[in-house]
């Protein structure tokens, strides 16, 4: 694995290169992102994982901060997954010239974790957009356990007929049946408890809040009561409709932001 400190270096190096698969990550990596690693190398002739940890996207000077980092344990697994390149940028090479503000993107925005954070699907959106364009990647690989931001970045790709495909991998879980996030690392054993029991009690009543047999409200008094700090939102939506049908099939996934403590969980089931 080689690892890339220079952006024009590794254009110049990406240049002769075919087939490109890119994981975007902000480091303190997990099996999640082995997931989409290992996905990669197995549809790819070359991988390029980046480790950086977009601050514009944060919408609290305190979470930023806060924010796991675990740089020399990520290269040492990144080295045991067969990866080609690891980019590691400075904030300067990716923000020469400061963020783009005026970037447009999907009115998904406006829904789940975009009202309670101004921006920073805007954020997102605009550092993978500045990564594609020094990649020039053949598919970027994400994780479904930010549906929001996947779909917001599938069409963000679509409408600005950008040629890398956006490859949406299974979200992947922790025994316990919680997502593997980087977040996790700041959880207390006692908070990964409750976090299980959120996801096993959501597991039990989606049928019945399919059927109309229980409301939103049922569920969340039951969240609850499994000493959640905060519930941003709690909905049941069509997957299909999250930007515009896909399929004729319903699929419906109920969407969670929750707090335990300090620390903000998302998930889709």
């Amino acid at each position: 694995m080689k690892i890339i400190l220079n952006k024009n270096k590794l254009i110049k190096i990406l240049q002769m290169e075919t087939n490109i698969g890119f994981v975007p990550t902000m480091g303190a990596l997990h099996e999640g992102h082995f997931s989409l690693i290992n996905k990669s190398v197995s549809q790819c002739n070359k991988t390029v994982v980046s480790i950086f940890i977009n601050k514009p996207q944060f919408n609290k000077k305190d979470d930023y901060k806060r924010y796991p980092r675990s740089l020399g344990n990520d290269i040492s697994k990144l080295r045991r997954h067969k990866v080609d390149y690891l980019y590691l940028p400075k904030t300067k090479q990716i923000y020469p010239h400061g963020r783009n503000k005026k970037i447009k993107i999907s009115q998904l925005e406006k829904k789940l974790c975009g009202k309670f954070r101004p921006g920073h699907f805007k954020a997102v959106t605009d550092v993978i957009d500045r990564f594609i364009k020094i990649i020039k990647p053949t598919k970027i690989y994400l994780g479904e356990k930010d549906m929001q931001q996947l779909r917001i970045i599938e069409d963000f790709v679509k409408k600005n007929k950008i040629k890398s495909k956006i490859i949406g991998c299974k979200t992947v879980r922790e025994r316990n049946g919680i997502p593997y996030s980087s977040r996790n690392f700041l959880l207390s054993t006692e908070k990964k408890i409750t976090a299980s029991k959120i996801y096993k009690a959501i597991v039990r009543e989606k049928k019945n809040l399919i059927k109309n047999k229980i409301s939103i409200k049922n569920l969340k008094d039951k969240v609850y009561k499994l000493n959640v700090d905060k519930i941003d939102y709690l909905e049941i939506l069509d997957v299909n409709k999250l930007i515009k049908p896909i399929k004729r099939k319903n699929k419906y996934k109920i969407f969670i932001a929750y707090h335990l403590g300090s620390v903000r969980l998302i998930d889709n089931i």
